[in-house]
């Protein structure tokens, strides 16, 4: 490190110091190079982080696509992005640029780039003030190299951004990247970084774009409106989940995060609306792994006049599109298995795929039966377990994982399902399904409930399960009850687990490869 250098160091470390008011952290030896490499810049008069607007004429995939070695006069462009290489020859440097649709080779000629009123510029392109990472503007034309590489040449040279910390070089040999920035723990914590540097990962998220607005355009062609419900709820209704709470101060009351928007949107199905849908954040404070993230998004759809078995149609169908619209087939390869989203779908009963898997027919049994049987079952039980809940811990133990191709498990036991209506031709089963795919739950349905007296009564029986210790059961909601009483249509309402839909389209294994920021621990200082 240089004398002149030793003092720009001191001086940052006090001022992070102050700011943050704790010990600095230390920087390395690169860093502190990049420092000084900014401070030349300014002291030069350019502008590190300039504020003008750059005019950008074309991106790197369009450039290249639409390049033709029979052009009269070579295009024009103007390209801005990330510096991700450099070679510097002599009075040549060839630079690989990166923006936000690939990445194209820029040659700068020095005689060019740097006459004799600009050495400033040469300063900064062959005395290596610019560093990777750094974005840079480029104007130019575009031209084929002698190795027949499509290429931006550089007549102007703009410094967009210094970057201060270095980027993690990916390396390659035959093809096969080593010493990658690929640790998860690194990768998830700075997904801004990932980005930048492993490709395909940008990818991942485009596809879930393309995921959102296929199913949206499929409801909006039905006719059914978007809308919004509150996040921050009095009761935790909906679900049976673990809330997170909060206090608001100004009412003195406390308060919870949404953990399902179900309620809310039935309520609209009151007020008059044929058919709503929400994209919704939801929260629950319980385990996370690799298919469960404390914040999480929903979607969520009801519509009157119909029942589960129409909803079925309608979510077949609706995965099938999706699936086209996002890979253009409706196969998709996740980890081992192939799935196939072609409707229709095979539909199996709750208590033919726990007989078919176990051998045992829950059909009639006491809660005692049940628990002693997932006890022999080796399903690990308690009790503060209800029929629905030991009925759920079986078939989540011993069914749910066999079924890989998307299947409707259908005709829920009445103690696993408050919200759902009684089955036509049982009444002690309920008119709903869930969606299994590649072993786990994608969608969940109803006809819906809509008798407020029996809904009532099946709050009440919640209630005492959360008395014996059933810390997930449902609360009461009185003010639904009431809505109810005003008189709710026959409806079918269904939700998917969005960041599990998009798993299966990009075909990842975790979900923590498509949430941009997943929840983690706090970083160690």
């Amino acid at each position: 490190m240089s004398k002149q250098q030793e003092p720009q160091q001191e001086a940052i470390q006090q001022e992070t110091a102050q700011q943050q008011g704790k010990q600095p952290r230390q920087l390395s030896e690169q860093e502190i190079v990049r420092r000084a490499s900014m401070e030349r810049m300014r002291q030069m008069g350019i502008d590190p982080y300039p504020a003008a607007e750059f005019p950008v004429t074309g991106y790197t995939d369009e450039i290249k696509a639409n390049f033709s070695d029979d052009e009269l006069e070579p295009r024009q462009v103007s390209v801005a992005g990330r510096l991700m290489s450099r070679r510097v020859m002599g009075k040549a440097s060839f630079m690989e640029l990166q923006d936000s649709k690939g990445r194209i080779q820029v040659y700068v000629n020095r005689d060019e780039l740097c006459p004799d009123d600009n050495k400033d510029m040469y300063n900064v392109v062959f005395k290596k003030l610019l560093d990777i990472g750094d974005f840079v503007g480029i104007e130019g034309f575009v031209f084929r190299t002698q190795t027949g590489e499509i290429s931006v040449h550089a007549k102007r040279l703009t410094v967009l951004s210094k970057s201060l910390r270095p980027l993690p070089i990916v390396k390659f040999k035959d093809g096969v990247a080593y010493d990658a920035f690929d640790d998860p723990e690194m990768r998830y914590r700075r997904r801004y970084v990932d980005l930048v540097v492993n490709d395909g990962v940008k990818d991942i998220f485009i596809k879930r774009t393309k995921v959102y607005n296929s199913m949206r355009e499929y409801f909006n062609s039905h006719g059914y409106m978007e809308v919004e419900t509150p996040i921050l709820q009095s009761i935790p209704g909906g679900a049976a989940a673990r809330p997170f709470v909060t206090h608001h101060n100004a009412l003195d009351i406390p308060l919870y995060l949404r953990i399902a928007d179900e309620l809310y949107l039935k309520r609209l199905i009151v007020g008059g609306f044929e058919g709503v849908y929400e994209f919704s954040k939801n929260f629950r404070n319980e385990g996370m792994d690799r298919n469960h993230n404390p914040e999480f998004t929903c979607m969520e759809i009801y519509v009157s006049y119909k029942d589960y078995n129409w909803m079925m149609d309608f979510t077949e169908k609706l995965l099938e599109k999706i699936c086209l619209d996002v890979n253009g087939t409706t196969e998709v390869k996740v980890g081992d298995n192939v799935i196939s989203f072609k409707a229709p779908f095979k539909r199996v009963t709750m208590r033919d795929a726990i007989l078919e898997h176990t051998g045992y027919d829950i059909d009639g049994k006491s809660e005692d039966e049940l628990r002693e049987a997932a006890q022999k079952m080796g399903v690990e039980v308690d009790k503060t377990m209800g029929k629905g809940k030991l009925i759920d811990e079986i078939f989540g133990e011993k069914c749910e994982g066999r079924y890989i191709q998307p299947t409707f498990i259908t005709d829920y036991p009445i103690e696993m399902s408050p919200l759902t209506k009684r089955h036509r031709n049982n009444p002690e089963l309920t008119e709903r399904f869930e969606l299994m795919v590649n072993g786990k739950e994608l969608a969940n349905a109803y006809s819906e409930l809509n008798d407020p007296i029996d809904q009532y009564e099946r709050f009440v029986e919640q209630m005492r399960l959360s008395e014996k210790g059933d810390d997930e059961a449902m609360i009461i909601d009185a003010d639904f009850i009431r809505a109810l009483e005003y008189g709710m249509p026959p409806t079918s309402g269904m939700g998917i687990g969005m960041d599990r839909l998009v798993m299966l389209m990009t075909g990842q294994t975790t979900i923590q490869e498509v949430l941009f920021f997943p929840q983690m621990r706090p970083e160690k200082k």
